[in-house]
């Protein structure tokens, strides 16, 4: 029986983002009202955990002093020189009452997940406050004020663990991708929109690492209208000989919900099905696992996805895997229903995919005798 930790407090509940800004921090918490009605927070060796506000001196192993003096002093109501050139007080990443202690206490989460995965007292852990993939060593980005990912990646390798961060939110990871462009140590896998189409505009196939991590950061731009099918082929034929050849001691998944269909903020066509299928790869390579949610922007879509993904995780859809018991139904009722795809989309779609899936294998595959 895997140890399974689901990371959340009602603490994460008072800090808002202001209403212009789409990013909706009261997700996590109706996500955790969702596993809880079902029986999913306890038992089966699942647990819940409260983070702890993630130290400064932690926070230092991936962003710069001066970035966190300048992030605090915003918070505080003094706004510095250089601070809007940080990318603070812009209209992705505004200055609002609560946002230091908010993404101080969201990297906790998730520094809590890696810790209690080093220390042995679990093989799972989700934090849906976290996933804060866009900030950067000395700059916030795109809703992003702290890295919590790439902190916790930093932790699992300070530890002597190769790490694996799989990113499958619809906009591109850049701030871990290019956080850990040199080391070969994290290898970084992004499945994202491309940057031609969408936001932050960058994750393109020739973005493969630079010195000893040359062929360790791995991006797969995709097509408007990506869906299903082609997606899970693009994930089987790049993700799984990679993370094969790899041989990570530890993987960190960033679970975007935004490349769903019907997504306000991406133009991809997934379902929740297709995380299914993906989580259950990473279970298959068994390894332990820290979860995050991150983008998302159709709330209830979103609640469900990660919902649905903390039972696959936390294996309670095999514990439950009759859907006439009461609990079956429940997990079941968590999936997308399929969504339709044209033959227009299909004649469109698919050789853009085949032609990415190509040219990463190209650009990539021989770093690591694949």
């Amino acid at each position: 029986m895997k140890r399974s930790v689901f990371i959340h407090s009602a603490e994460l509940e008072k800090y808002p983002y202001p209403s212009s800004c789409p990013l909706d921090t009261s997700r996590a918490g109706k996500v955790r009202k969702i596993v809880h009605s079902m029986g999913f927070l306890n038992g089966g060796g699942r647990i819940e955990v409260a983070p702890k506000p993630a130290e400064e001196l932690t926070l230092k192993k991936f962003h710069s002093a001066g970035y966190l003096h300048v992030l605090k002093n915003c918070e505080q109501g003094k706004f510095e020189a250089g601070a809007f050139s940080m990318g603070l007080g812009t209209g992705d990443c505004p200055i609002f009452k609560g946002m230091y202690d908010y993404a101080v206490l969201a990297c906790g989460g998730t520094v809590t997940a890696a810790n209690m995965i080093l220390s042995g007292q679990a093989d799972i852990a989700f934090n849906p406050s976290g996933g804060f993939h866009h900030a950067h060593p000395e700059s916030a980005s795109g809703f992003c004020y702290i890295n919590d990912v790439a902190v916790g990646c930093a932790l699992l390798a300070e530890a002597g663990k190769k790490v694996l961060y799989l990113d499958v939110d619809v906009h591109h990871g850049d701030g871990v991708g290019y956080g850990f462009y040199d080391r070969s140590d994290i290898m970084t896998i992004s499945f994202h929109e491309s940057g031609s189409t969408l936001f932050p505009g960058t994750g393109f196939v020739e973005e493969i690492g630079k010195d000893e991590g040359r062929g360790y950061c791995i991006n797969v731009p995709l097509p408007i209208g990506t869906y299903d099918e082609v997606y899970l082929k693009a994930f089987e034929s790049i993700a799984k000989p990679l993370v094969k050849s790899f041989a990570p001691d530890v993987i960190v998944f960033v679970l975007g919900a935004d490349a769903l269909a019907g997504d306000p903020l991406g133009h991809l066509q997934l379902t929740n099905n297709t995380y299914v299928k993906i989580i259950k790869h990473l279970l298959s390579f068994d390894k332990p696992v820290l979860m995050t949610g991150v983008g998302g922007y159709n709330i209830e879509d979103t609640v469900r996805a990660w919902a649905l993904g903390w039972c696959v995780l936390s294996g309670a859809d095999v514990e439950y895997d009759d859907i006439n018991t009461e609990a079956g139904r429940q997990i079941n009722d968590l999936r997308d229903k399929e969504v339709p795809v044209t033959a227009q989309q299909r004649e469109i779609v698919k050789p853009i995919v085949d032609k990415v899936i190509d040219a990463v294998k190209s650009k990539v595959f021989g770093f690591h005798n694949i």
